[in-house]
């Protein structure tokens, strides 16, 4: 078996930036989650999901970050993070508004970039999904 390519400084450099950059914003929306902030729980509180859904959602997004920063993991975060994101990007656009309590569409622009940072993660990084990694071994 030959190795996975290796991304070189730059792609690399942009890779680790855009990884911290999500874990960042997934981590600090956790506060709001887990302490019951008024903004969370008017949010599913309109989906039909609190408390369960808030805080599950925050037990997830830890996860996704946790694994966004550990090398060995980062497609899988990255992956999870996408899910997530679509999910309250859907939320936002169906249910919530993207304007959530006068927040000027800050919450629904953070999930946006999560989603963007994540993506192209995924996309610098397409080489070491598993799913996917054969194919790039067999072009080495």
């Amino acid at each position: 078996m030959t190795t996975l390519p290796h991304l070189s400084p730059g792609p690399r450099a942009v890779s680790w930036l855009l990884q911290v950059l999500a874990a960042v914003i997934l981590l600090q929306t956790l506060f709001f989650k887990f302490t019951g902030a008024e903004e969370s729980v008017y949010i599913f509180s309109t989906l039909g999901m609190e408390p369960v859904g808030r805080i599950g959602s925050g037990v997830v997004e830890l996860i996704a970050a946790v694994l966004l920063l550990v090398p060995s993991t980062v497609t899988a975060g990255a992956a999870l993070a996408i899910g997530l994101m679509a999910g309250a990007i859907v939320s936002h656009l169906t249910v919530l508004g993207i304007e959530v309590k006068g927040d000027g569409g800050l919450l629904f622009g953070l999930a946006v970039t999560v989603l963007l940072s994540a993506a192209i993660v995924l996309v610098l990084r397409r080489a070491e999904i598993p799913l996917v990694r054969r194919y790039f071994e067999l072009a080495s």
